[in-house]
């Protein structure tokens, strides 16, 4: 190779450096004379919950696709793909129903309202097709009936992938719409998913405490949560612990006309609700992906820049110059 060809492939790769520079600068922001030191971005299994919620979605359906053919020994299970061969439509609506409920009682990563708001869509759907064709049926005296929307059958099959493909497809668009970078002035996270927008910018002489939280899950698989929290509250969140709020039993309220002993029993009894639906707040930490490291590889190098440039930007490191600044033109 030819010191010619050797300056033109520099040149290239200088070239391509620099437009790199430019445009994590022009993503994350940057103010002039800014440095970028690490960039992040979500781990492959960050949102492996998501995923496997899909995979859940393509077994009922295939499982209701398939209920005519299956056959067991067991007497009682025997019953059940009966009742849900004979009601397939009202079936699926109620176990589909029971997912999104449990899903949205356990409260994690899969419990946003939007993928409630998926599962509610997913298990009606085959009864808003049923209905449309009923009311179509059922008005077809009119000049217009009413429904003849859908001109098609709910296919468990075809549903089943085109709704688990969908989410899967979602679920790996919004894992790539998250960038984190530690630059030599601040914490900066980027996120951009559809039309929304959203860009934190934190000063390392406001971080206060570096958190890291490792799933069983991560440590299998190599990754964490590193979270940052400020004086500020950033990355704590209030949370209720307990029954949602306080419940009013009928015929538990007072009465004039109540004798000693009814009033005992309603007190009684309503001591008795006040205890189940006692509700407490409590302040914890709670990753959120718009405002943490969230499930990175390499946490641990992370973990250690963000304490480096803390300490950096710390008022006590900074009075240390200082000192040993004044302590330098005294000796002089």
């Amino acid at each position: 190779m030819s010191d010619e060809e050797s300056t033109q492939d520099l040149t290239a790769g200088e070239e391509l450096e620099s437009k790199n520079a430019e445009s994590l600068a022009k993503k994350f922001r940057l103010i002039p004379g800014e440095e970028i030191h690490l960039t992040k971005k979500p781990s492959t299994f960050a949102f492996v919950g998501m995923y496997a919620l899909a995979l859940l979605v393509l077994g009922v359906h295939l499982l209701f696709a398939r209920v005519d053919n299956l056959q067991s020994e067991n007497f009682l299970l025997d019953i059940t793909l009966s009742f849900m061969g004979f009601s397939e439509l009202f079936s699926f609506t109620v176990v589909m129903l029971i997912i999104t409920w449990f899903n949205r009682l356990l409260n994690t990563s899969t419990s946003g309202r939007w993928i409630s708001l998926f599962l509610l869509v997913v298990s009606f759907s085959p009864l808003i097709i049923q209905i449309d064709k009923v009311a179509e049926r059922a008005t077809f005296f009119l000049d217009e009936p009413i429904g003849g929307n859908f001109n098609f059958d709910y296919n468990y099959t075809i549903f089943g992938i085109i709704y688990a493909s969908v989410f899967a497809v979602m679920t790996l668009y919004y894992q790539n719409s998250f960038h984190y970078a530690i630059t030599s002035d601040a914490v900066i996270f980027e996120h951009s998913f559809l039309l929304s927008r959203s860009h934190r910018r934190i000063l390392f002489d406001r971080i206060s405490e570096v958190i890291v939280e490792r799933t069983p899950i991560g440590t299998i698989f190599g990754y964490a949560t590193v979270s940052i929290l400020t004086d500020s509250g950033v990355g704590i969140v209030d949370e209720s612990m307990g029954a949602a709020g306080a419940v009013s039993m009928p015929g538990s309220a007072d009465s004039a006309d109540d004798t000693p002993t009814e009033a005992a029993k309603k007190s009684i009894l309503r001591s008795f609700v006040g205890i189940l639906t006692y509700q407490r707040t409590i302040r914890t930490v709670r990753p959120d992906p718009k405002h943490c490291f969230y499930s990175i590889r390499d946490w641990d190098k992370c973990k250690m820049l963000l304490n480096e440039m803390h300490k950096k930007h710390s008022q006590s490191n900074l009075l240390s110059d200082l000192k040993e600044t004044i302590s330098g033109n005294g000796s002089e």
